[in-house]
Formats: structure tokens, C-alpha cells, sequence
């Protein structure tokens, strides 16, 4: 079975830093594609960040230039590190991933999400 586990959440003051991890687990023989989203409370599910199978990088608005994505493929792990981060960066997120199994199985999986607070 595949999983993908987030990490890192936390409470952190306006301005701070965090760095989230995705970690993935189980049978893997490819990806195909990878996303960052968050949902806020009481408002709609949003992608931070999504890595499509082009492979072409894109930040939503209110993140680029702040939130940035990178890998560890020894390690199967993505993450998001979060710079000057804001009180309307407040959500819950998750890490998405569309992938062929070992077994040759197609998925879409996400994970547990992990909080992340931002006081003012």
C-alpha cells in the first residue's frame, strides 16, 4: 500500500519560517505528478503548489516567492519550506500525489495533512 505522510506543522509567529515534509512509503514505480494544497477553516481547498508530470513547477499567487518546493528522492521525500509566512497561511495541508504502483496500479494519494498555525 502507498502512503504519503506530511510533517512539520506547527504554531509559528507572523514572519517565521517552517519547513513541511512529504514523506512516501510502499510499492512506488512512478510519479506522475505532485501537489501541495491547504484549506483554511471554513474556506475552499487550494493548491500551494503543484508539479505536473511536464515538470514544471508552479506557486499559487499568494505564495510565489516565499514557499518553495524541493525533493529528496533517496529519500522519497518532497517538502515546503515556508519564508515570512503570514496569519492567512493558517490551514491545514496535505500532500498529493498521482502514482503507478509496483504492482502497475494507478492512485491518487494524500495524506493525513499536517497544521500549520501563523499568529499574528
Amino acid at each position: 500500500q502507498v502512503q504519503l505522510v506530511e510533517s512539520g506543522g506547527g504554531l509559528v509567529q507572523a514572519g517565521g519560517s517552517l519547513r513541511l515534509s512529504c514523506a512516501a512509503s510502499g510499492s512506488i514505480f512512478s510519479i506522475n505528478g505532485m501537489n501541495w494544497y491547504r484549506q483554511a477553516p471554513g474556506k475552499q481547498r487550494e493548491v500551494v503548489v503543484g508539479i505536473p508530470s511536464g515538470g514544471r513547477i508552479h506557486y499559487a499567487d499568494s505564495v510565489k516567492g516565499r514557499f518553495t518546493f524541493s525533493r529528496d528522492n533517496a529519500k522519497n521525500t518532497v517538502y515546503l519550506q515556508m519564508n515570512s509566512l503570514k496569519p492567512e497561511d493558517t490551514a491545514i495541508y496535505y500532500c498529493n500525489a498521482e502514482v503507478v504502483t509496483g504492482i502497475m496500479e494507478n492512485l491518487e494519494v494524500w495524506g493525513q495533512g499536517t497544521l500549520v498555525t501563523v499568529s499574528s
